[in-house]
C-alpha cells in the first residue's frame, strides 16, 4: 500500500514537474536551492547596512545603480560572448567570483572597517559578473532540459529563487539582530561552494556558435535583427523593459517604506521581504503545475495592471499585516508576468541566437534597474517611501496602457495592408 502510494505520488510529481525528471536540472536546481538562501540573506543585509551607515534612500538607491548599470552598458556584447563559449563554464566562473566578492564585503565588516565606497564598489563588481551570469544562466535552462519543458523549468527555477526570497531576508534579520550582518555575507559566501558542486557534475553537450573573431558588432546587429523581427519577442521586451524599471524596484521601496514608514528593525523588514518571496514562491509553484499548457500570454498584459494597483494601494496603507499582505500579492504577481516573459523569450528563439536573446532580457531586466532605483530613491529621499510606491504603479500603469494601445493599433494595420493593395 505504501509503496503504491508513493509510485503514485512519484507519478503525480513527474507529470506536474517534468524538468525534476532530468538529472542534470536537478544538480543545478538543488545547487541553486542552497546558493540562493545566502544570495538573499546578502541582498537584505547589504541593503540594510547601507540604510544603517548612511540614512539616506538616495544612496541606497545608487547601489542598485552600480549592481545594474554594468548589465545596462554590456549585456549586449555579453550575448555574443555566451553563444560562443560553453555556457556551463562561464556559470562557474562567474558563481566562483560572486563567492569572492561575498567574503570580501563579509571581512570588511567583521574587522569594522566597512564603509559606503567600499559597498559600492563591491556591488559594481558584482554588477560586471552579473552581465555574463543573467544570460549564460537563462540560455542555459533550455540546454539542460530541452525545448518542451522549459516553462516548466524556468518556473521551478523561480520557485527556487522565491524559496530564497521567503527563507534568506527572514534568517538575514534574525541573524543582523543577533550577531550583526557580517554573518549573512560570509553564509552567502559559503552557500556557493553548492551550486559550483552542481555545475561540475553537469554533463550536457554545449550549443556554441563558431564564428570568426573581430565579430562583435556585426553579431550583436544580427541578434537584435532578429529580435525586432519577431513581434512577440518585440512586445515581450517592451512590456518587460516598463516593468522592470518601475514596477520591481523592492530593494528600495521595502527597506525605506519599512523602516520610515512602518518604524520597524531589521526583523521586521527582514519579515516583509519575506512575504514578498512567500508570494512569490506560490506563484511559481502555480506556473510550474500548469506549464504544460504553455505560456499564458495573457498575463503580458494583464498582470503589470495589478502589480499597479497593488504599489498605489500600498502608497497610502501604513498596516504591517496589510504591509505584508500587499507585498505578497506583489510577489505573486511579479512571478507570472517574469516567468511568462522568460519562457516565451526562451521558446520563440532559435538555438544560435538564444544567447543574444537572453542578453536583451538581461539588459531590460536587470539593467534598468540604475534608472528605477533613481527614480524611487529620489522621490523616497523627498517624499517617503508611500510616495514613491504610488508614483511607480502610476507610471508602470500608463507606460503599459500605452504599450498595449501601440500593440493593437500595430496589429490592425498589418490586417488592414493586405486589402489595401489587391493582386
Amino acid at each position: 500500500m505504501a509503496n503504491s502510494l508513493l509510485c503514485l505520488l512519484h507519478s503525480r510529481m513527474g507529470r506536474a514537474f517534468p524538468a525534476l525528471k532530468v538529472k542534470n536540472f536537478r544538480y543545478f536546481w538543488i545547487g541553486q536551492l542552497i546558493s540562493v538562501m545566502g544570495t538573499w540573506m546578502q541582498t537584505a543585509a547589504q541593503s540594510w547596512l547601507v540604510l544603517t551607515i548612511t540614512d539616506s534612500p538616495f544612496l541606497l538607491g545608487l547601489l542598485g545603480v552600480a549592481q545594474f548599470t554594468p548589465v545596462l552598458l554590456f549585456s549586449l556584447p555579453a550575448g555574443v560572448f555566451v553563444d560562443r563559449f560553453p555556457k556551463r563554464s562561464i556559470v562557474l566562473l562567474t558563481q566562483t567570483i560572486s563567492m569572492i566578492l561575498a567574503l570580501i564585503l563579509a571581512i570588511l565588516v567583521f574587522t569594522d572597517s566597512v564603509q559606503y565606497w567600499h559597498i559600492f564598489l563591491l556591488a559594481l563588481g558584482l554588477g560586471m559578473v552579473k552581465t555574463l551570469d543573467i544570460p549564460a544562466r537563462q540560455s542555459f535552462m533550455i540546454e539542460l532540459v530541452g525545448r518542451d519543458v522549459v516553462l516548466n523549468a524556468v518556473a521551478l527555477n523561480s520557485t527556487v529563487m522565491n524559496l530564497g526570497r521567503v527563507v534568506g531576508p527572514a534568517v538575514a534579520g534574525v541573524v543582523m539582530a543577533l550577531v550583526g550582518a557580517g554573518w549573512c555575507f560570509l553564509v552567502n559566501g559559503v552557500t556557493f561552494l553548492a551550486v559550483i558542486f552542481g555545475l561540475l557534475k553537469i554533463d550536457v553537450e554545449p550549443v556554441i556558435k563558431k564564428r570568426p573573431k573581430g565579430t562583435v558588432i556585426p553579431d550583436i546587429k544580427e541578434g537584435l535583427v532578429y529580435l525586432f523581427s519577431k513581434p512577440i519577442l518585440t512586445t515581450t521586451t517592451l512590456i518587460l523593459a516598463i516593468v522592470s524599471t518601475f514596477g520591481m524596484n523592492y530593494s528600495v521601496l521595502i527597506p525605506v517604506f519599512a523602516r520610515n514608514q512602518l518604524g520597524l528593525d531589521a526583523q521586521g523588514y527582514g519579515l516583509l521581504m519575506s512575504a514578498l518571496g512567500v508570494g512569490s514562491m506560490l506563484g511559481a509553484l502555480i506556473v510550474a503545475s500548469s506549464s504544460s499548457r504553455g505560456p499564458n500570454r495573457v498575463r503580458l498584459f494583464v498582470v503589470p495592471f495589478i502589480t499597479s494597483l497593488l504599489f498605489m494601494i500600498m502608497a497610502f496603507n501604513r498596516s504591517y499585516a496589510f504591509s505584508a499582505l500587499l507585498i505578497g500579492l506583489m510577489g505573486f504577481a511579479n512571478i507570472f508576468f517574469t516567468t511568462t516573459a522568460n519562457s516565451l523569450m526562451q521558446i520563440n528563439s532559435d538555438n544560435e541566437f538564444r544567447g543574444r536573446v537572453m542578453s536583451v532580457y538581461s539588459l531590460v531586466f536587470a539593467g534598468s534597474t540604475p534608472i528605477g532605483n533613481m527614480f524611487v530613491g529620489s522621490i523616497a529621499d523627498k517624499a517617503g517611501g508611500g510616495s514613491a510606491f504610488f508614483w511607480a504603479g502610476v507610471v508602470t500603469f500608463f507606460l503599459v496602457a500605452a504599450t498595449i494601445i501601440a500593440h493593437k493599433i500595430r496589429k490592425r494595420s498589418v490586417r488592414v495592408k493586405p486589402e489595401q493593395h489587391p493582386d
